[in-house]
Parts: structure tokens; sequence; C-alpha cells
């Protein structure tokens, strides 16, 4: 080989050497620096420990913004600019892969998906492909003040299978007894309808995605609590996030009902340690109730079109699909419950927690998060969900659940042509 072949050699090597690292370098969408993006990095930092030439970058956006400029460049079809990897919230997720089909990697020939929650994996499966990497989880729970209800005569054991009738008559007991109402409630969000009605395995679309408002029995059933909550008048009107966190934070109410990650604010007021316990959510007396239901949560997602999908792909599988001890520490510092089964078994997830009288929540909330039932969230979760909170109020006024219901459908039905 003569010099000017051999500098020709050496540039090429050079050369892919040169892309190989910028192939494996992964460029993340993801909102929320104290929480996906932290815990995004958290992931890169223990990949890298093995795989020395990974480099992550993640890129910190407002919710509605990452949405927003994703849609718009998943409508473009242009690749320059995108993310390899995006986050993408689980109502949202049938949306994004029916509308833009072949736009993200199936997984389902990389990833075991028997480990993770089955709730999860449904809501990301699509013609019997699965595209997401399952994250954080919003299995729900049913947060109590011991203290306030123990006034009102009941303890711990009273709250474990619990009726939303039930429920109901012990708000109005706590009233009487300590002056408390039962929650804080904001008839204009529609949180509470979703957690109730997905909690008996309905949502506003049937299993095949087509919508399902009139004669949907469990959102029918859970539409007839939330008549029964307001015009029992046992809640606290809460007007947006802030005073609804505010209430129960300030010791205003007597419980929330809501998802997994609400536990840091519940613990955000060291005076009130010890105070709090959780139990299973209420259940509806319908055939399908179950105590367990989610609450938000999203997955990761990797594009078709990335130059390092392989590479975004491996890392995602190494890390959120197989690393227990990853999960174990995201636990500690973020509060972060995964979807991943085998969490389970670790001991961050085993320990008690002195805030909740030492009850070990993290493994009840993980055995609770397996038996959620799995639902399809359609393409237009948040479009019907909007009508719902627009029609809920009415409840208060003694218009039959019948009536709101059918005009649900009829706006409804306009949205999703």
């Amino acid at each position: 080989m003569n010099r000017k072949t051999a500098a020709l050699a050496f540039a090429g090597a050079s050369l892919f050497a040169i892309t190989a690292a910028q192939a494996a370098e992964i460029t993340v969408w993801c909102w929320d620096p104290n929480f996906n993006v932290a815990i995004m990095k958290e992931a890169g930092e223990i990949y890298a420990k093995t795989h020395p030439d990974f480099k992550l970058n993640v890129v910190d956006f407002a919710k509605v913004d990452l949405e927003q400029k994703l849609q718009t460049g998943l409508a473009s079809g242009v690749a320059d600019g995108m993310p390899d990897i995006v986050l993408i919230e689980d109502y949202g997720a049938q949306k994004y892969l029916q509308s833009f089909p072949d736009s993200f990697a199936p997984l389902s020939d990389k990833v075991d998906y028997s480990g993770f929650a089955p709730y999860k994996v449904a809501l990301a499966t699509l013609d019997d492909k699965v595209y997401s990497m399952p994250f954080d989880s919003g299995v729900t729970g049913f947060y109590y003040r011991k203290d306030l209800l123990s006034q009102a005569g009941f303890q711990p054991a009273d709250l474990q299978d619990l009726t939303w009738d039930k429920y109901i008559e012990i708000a109005k007991v706590v009233e009487e007894k300590t002056g408390k109402k039962m929650l804080a409630y904001d008839p204009n969000d529609a949180g509470l309808t979703r957690i109730i009605m997905q909690s008996a395995g309905g949502w506003y679309f049937d299993k095949d995605g087509n919508l399902s408002i009139e004669g949907n029995t469990a959102l029918k059933a859970a539409l007839e609590v939330i008549q029964k909550i307001q015009t029992s008048k046992i809640f606290r009107p809460a007007a947006g996030w802030a005073d609804w966190v505010g209430a129960f934070t300030g010791g205003e109410v007597a419980s929330v009902t809501t998802g997994v990650w609400i536990t840091g604010t519940v613990k955000s007021q060291p005076e009130q340690s010890g105070n709090w316990g959780i139990a299973p959510i209420p259940k509806l007396e319908i055939e399908g109730a179950t105590h367990y239901s989610n609450l938000g949560g999203s997955s990761w997602y990797v594009l078709s079109a990335s130059a390092a999908k392989d590479e975004a792909i491996d890392f995602l599988n190494e890390i959120y699909a197989k690393d227990v001890d990853f999960y174990q520490k995201i636990l500690v510092d973020r509060g972060a419950v995964g979807s991943l089964l085998a969490a389970r078994e670790g001991e961050a997830y085993k320990s008690s927690d002195p805030f909740f009288g030492g009850e070990p929540i993290w493994q009840t909330f993980s055995d609770w998060l397996s038996k959620v039932p799995s639902v399809n969230y359609g393409t237009f979760t948040n479009e019907v969900d909007s009508v719902v909170a627009a029609h809920q109020p009415e409840l208060a006024n003694g218009t039959s659940v019948d009536d709101v219901i059918k005009a649900i459908d009829e706006q409804a039905q306009t949205l999703v042509q």
C-alpha cells in the first residue's frame, strides 16, 4: 500500500469512526425537567457505562410545544430536525400511530413485553405490533387522612373494599364529625370520571377504537357517581390544578383519589407525616368493576426515520426493559413508578414509608399496577374528554345522566368524523 492509498484508507476509517460515533448520538424530546428529562438523563448515564461512544441529547419542551412540533414534523414527512426518541402521553398514542402510519418503529421483535403491565402494552398496540417502550404509570390510589377518618370513627380496615356509594356515606360522616369535606373537585375536569370509568374496563371508545358513549355502562355508572358527589355536596370546589392541590396539602379535605405521581406532592408537607394512608379506589357496582385504574402516564417511541434507530431501540431495551436497579433509583429519586413488573422485586419497592405510617406503598401501587383494566384510548380521547368536562356541571343542576350522555354523544360524533 503506497502512502497516498494509506492516507485515503486512514481517512476512510476516520470518517467511519466519526459516522459511527454520530450514529450513536441519540436525541430525545420530552417535557418536565424534574421528572421525564432527569430520568432520561439518568438512563443515558447508565447506558454509557457499557457503551462509551454513546451520547444522549435530551431536549426539554413544554408539553404542548412538543406535541405541536412533533405533529408539524410528522405531517411534513421531513426527518431533519426530528428526534430519535420522543415521549408521548398515553392518551394520545393511538392518534399518532394511526394518523402517521410507519412513522414510528415497531419494537415487538426486540422487546419482551410480557414483563410489562398489560394495560400499558395494549394502548401502544396497533395491528398486532407494539410501538412503545412503556414508561411511567398513572396507577391510581385513594389517599386519605388517617387522623381525620379516625376522628370520624373509621379505621384503615374500613376503607379497603369501598364502593362509591359507601365512600359518599363515609364522606358525609367525615364532614359531620370533623367539618372537612371528603375531596376537592373541579366539575370542569373529567379526570375523576376517567378514573372511575377505566376501573370497570370502559372508555370513550370500545375495544376496536370506535366511539362508545351511549350504551357505555361504565361511563354511565361513572357519571352517576359524579352526579352523586356533586349533589351530595361532599366536595370542596377546586378551580384548577393549584387550588386542587392546595386543598389536600393544606388539610382542607380528607382525601384525594388520583394517580401515583401525586405521592411526592402529598409528602411535601412534613408536618403531616404519619397522618396519611392509601387504599384501593372505590369500585362501581356493575359487571367488570375493579378497585384499579389509571390516570395519565406516558411512554417512549422511536421514530422510523431516525438514523440512529437501532441504537435508540437498544438503549431503551437495555435500560427501560431490563434494568431493575434503574427503576429503584428513579423511584427513590423521582417518585417514578415504572410499568416494568420485575421492578417490584427491588429493595426500593419493598421499603416502608414513614410518611405513610410505615406502609410499603410502592409495593402496593406496583401490585395494583398489574390489575389495571386495559382499554383502547382511541384517537380522540382528549377531544371527547373536553366535551365530557363541559357537560359535567349540568349534573349538579339535576339534569339526568341519560340526557347528559346524549348531549355528549351528539357533540362527540362531530369530532371524530
